[in-house]
């Protein structure tokens, strides 16, 4: 049987999964979700930034010269909350926002060098920890890892995923 698809992995069959091995992986999530954005947090608190700054910070980076509207999608956050964390990102001088070439009302996002430096940081502490978990599960367990998180998006969100996972850097 195809991996996911019935067979057991650890003496747990998948496909009929008991609400305590469901459990037992939503709070692993929990737990690997707060060492995640442990590194990231501790830097962003010596600037005074949290975890929206952060998101922003990587989605307008992820893509370069992404319009305010764009981003509000990619965030699924609210226009009043992305403004203030780009009005704070841009009086720090982290984001820089120039009106558009083709639509002159709209506004694209680039880092600056300095919001670059940050976001390497923040970025490289994240990488750092998925590479060293990536290497002590393996390829397999990589690849299932991310095929359960992609099934867990809903469809819009997997679209939006997919479409940026295929971009190139």
């Amino acid at each position: 049987m195809a991996e996911g698809h019935g067979s057991a992995i650890g003496g747990e069959n998948l496909l009929f999964l008991t609400d305590e091995q469901l459990r037992k992986g939503i709070e692993a999530m929990f737990f690997a979700y707060r060492g995640f954005t442990a590194d990231p947090d501790r830097i962003l608190e010596a600037h005074g930034y949290g975890r929206a700054h952060h998101r922003a910070l990587h989605f307008i980076n992820r893509t370069h010269g992404t319009t305010v509207n764009n981003l509000l999608s990619l965030l699924g956050v609210t226009k009043q909350s992305l403004n203030r964390v780009l009005r704070t990102l841009i009086e720090d001088g982290l984001v820089e926002s120039r009106i558009g070439r083709t639509d002159r009302r709209e506004r694209n996002l680039y880092l600056t060098a300095k919001g670059e430096t940050l976001e390497r940081e923040l970025s490289e502490a994240q990488r750092e920890r998925m590479r060293a978990a990536y290497r002590a599960a393996g390829p397999q367990a990589v690849a299932g890892f991310r095929q359960v998180l992609e099934a867990m998006m809903d469809d819009e969100i997997r679209r939006q995923y997919l479409n940026l996972r295929d971009r190139r850097p």
